[in-house]
Order: C-alpha cells, then structure tokens, then sequence
C-alpha cells in the first residue's frame, strides 16, 4: 500500500517546516502499518494556475498527479493562515479539480476507493475549519474521508510559537496523528476488499 503526503507549507525548501514536522509523525505511524510513503513539497513545485492536469511545458503538476494516481491514501498537510488553509493547499486542490473528469477503466472517477486524511499546524486557532474545508473539497474529488482521520498543533488563539519551537500540546497531536493513520490504512484496506462501484449513470 502506498501513500502521498502533499505539504502545503509556504516555506521552500531547505527552510524547516512545522507542518512537515508534525506531518513528519503520521508518515511513521503508516510507515508502521507496512505503507511506503511519499512526500511532496508543493511550494517547490512550479504547479500552474489552473483546473487541468497539465498546464503545459514547465508544469511539475503532472508527476504529482501520477504519484496521486499510485497510492491509496492521500494525507494533505497545510498550515493556518488568516484561519484559512494555506494558498498552496488552495493551489493543489484546484489542480486536483480535473480528477472529477477523470475515469479508470471501470467507469469510476479516479479518486473512489482511495482515502485522504488533513494536517494542520498554525500557532492561532482555525484548525477545525482548516480541515473542514480540506476534507470537503477532497470529498467533492471522490475520496473517501474516515472518522477522525486528521491531526492538528497549535496553543490557542493570538500569536505564539510555532510546532517545533514549543513542545507543548505534541502528546495529543502524534496520539491523534497514530489514531489517524490507523484509520486511514483500515479504511483503505477495507475500500481494496470491497471496493466502491461506479456511479450510476
């Protein structure tokens, strides 16, 4: 079984990333249960603007798409801003919007029978709604979302330290990052026994 981690920080490569940190600690829980893992830095990507899967020469989203179309889980990372999800994160979503158009060779969209999971880092509040708008748009593409298959760090309202500045509040996040990943691999298995058919016509 195969996953993709897609970290939507704002910060290049080699800058350190909180969300990869905390993102960092589901990969080993999945990596636990037997999944090879991938992880992608968006923002080192020149992902065009755009709803298609390939934007033309000079497109890196391609190779991201074909490493979406291998692996059963999905797990989206994004930090908080302004309570939002990050512009990167918007990025990927909308690029991920052509897999609506997109069928395997049973007729399904190409999303069904795989399952997606959110990471959320910020140091101000807003997570919740940082995966609500996450799992939906990935609801939208045909994943399947498990309960409680998300993770999230950040101290409360008003600015603050950030996830590897602090170490306060790191129990709960990898305890409900392994929760998260358990999750996810079941569900995954459970979609690879009895997979989801294609939608009426």
């Amino acid at each position: 079984m195969r996953a993709l981690v897609v970290n939507c920080t704002l910060k290049p490569s080699p800058e350190p990333s909180n969300t990869e940190a905390l993102a960092a600690t589901v990969i080993s829980s999945l990596q636990g249960h037997g999944v090879s893992v991938d992880l992608v830095r968006a923002v080192d990507l020149d992902l065009r603007p755009g709803v298609e899967t390939d934007m033309g020469d000079g497109d890196d989203w391609p190779a991201v798409h074909e490493k979406l179309l291998a692996a059963e889980i999905l797990v989206l990372a994004s930090p908080t801003w302004l309570g939002r999800p990050s512009s990167v994160a918007q990025r990927v979503l909308e690029r991920m919007d052509a897999m609506l158009g997109e069928t395997d060779d049973a007729g399904r969209p190409v999303a069904y029978n795989r399952v997606a999971g959110v990471v959320v880092t910020g140091n101000e509040d807003g997570a919740h709604h940082v995966i609500s708008e996450i799992n939906g748009a990935l609801v939208d593409i045909g994943y399947t979302v498990p309960g409680q298959s998300w993770t999230y760090w950040h101290l409360g309202p008003g600015p603050g330290p950030d996830f590897l500045d602090d170490a306060r509040g790191h129990d709960w996040s990898v305890s409900t990052g392994k929760a998260m990943a358990s999750n996810l691999v079941h569900a995954a298995r459970a979609l690879a026994a009895s997979p989801l058919p294609a939608p009426p016509s």
